[in-house]
């Protein structure tokens, strides 16, 4: 017997979108829920879709206020938002209401397919910190609390650790500013604060700190680190 296809409900009020997301998404083998508006799509999470693609801009429910109703029943749903370039803020709001990435439009097929991959696959993490990560010459051990770079030992401080680690529950996600500071700091909204333990991660773990490969800047949001391997 073949595994059911994944069920991906695409959320946009735009026909040629809708369309050119049901052809591609139809062709590797995702099964696809269509939704022009949020009333249909609260009624599409009955069927239970194991995927979301919401674009921002509907006409009859705000994306942001769909994005809460969706979280509200559904909160480990993995959610790609669709937003127009440009929309810093509106993505940052999307991200800290609970979606795990963004797209801007007009966007490539396999950059989406390689987003949603990344998503379905954090998903699966969350329950339990996998205890060694891989991304390229990075090395992670979550236990014993060990950062290599190819066969060398990095030196982290505490708080360096716990922003990698960090980095790592969640690699191939976006992480905002607003989350990174609450995870790491608490009480701290100051982003510069977060701006210095990056650059300074970054000259420990990068070949080249000036051109991260590991961790990346989306700018005006947050960061993101590469997914595993």
């Amino acid at each position: 017997m073949s595994a059911a296809p994944i069920k991906v409900l695409v959320i946009d009020d735009e026909p040629p979108i809708r369309k050119l997301l049901r052809m591609g998404l139809s062709t590797q083998g995702y099964e696809i829920l269509e939704a022009s508006n949020g009333k249909i799509a609260l009624e599409l999470l009955a069927q239970d879709p194991a995927l979301i693609i919401l674009d921002l801009g509907l006409p009859d429910i705000q994306g942001h206020d769909l994005l809460r109703m969706i979280r509200g029943r559904n909160d480990s749903v993995p959610i790609v938002v669709l937003s127009s370039r440009g929309d810093e803020a509106g993505k940052v709001q999307a991200l800290d209401l609970g979606a795990d990435d963004y797209l801007t439009k007009p966007f490539g097929m396999d950059e989406l397919l390689a987003r949603m991959r990344a998503a379905l696959r954090h998903q699966l993490q969350v329950a339990g910190e996998r205890p060694l990560f891989r991304s390229g010459d990075l090395t992670v051990d979550l236990v014993r609390r060990i950062v290599k770079v190819g066969d060398k030992d990095v030196k982290l401080s505490p708080k360096e650790y716990e922003l990698l680690r960090v980095l790592v529950q969640h690699a191939g996600k976006v992480l905002t500013h607003r989350f990174l500071l609450k995870e790491l700091w608490d009480e701290l909204t100051d982003a510069q604060y977060l701006r210095v333990y990056v650059r300074q991660l970054r000259q420990k773990i990068e070949a080249d700190p000036e051109r991260p490969q590991f961790v990346l800047t989306e700018t005006g949001i947050g960061y993101r680190l590469r997914a595993g391997d």
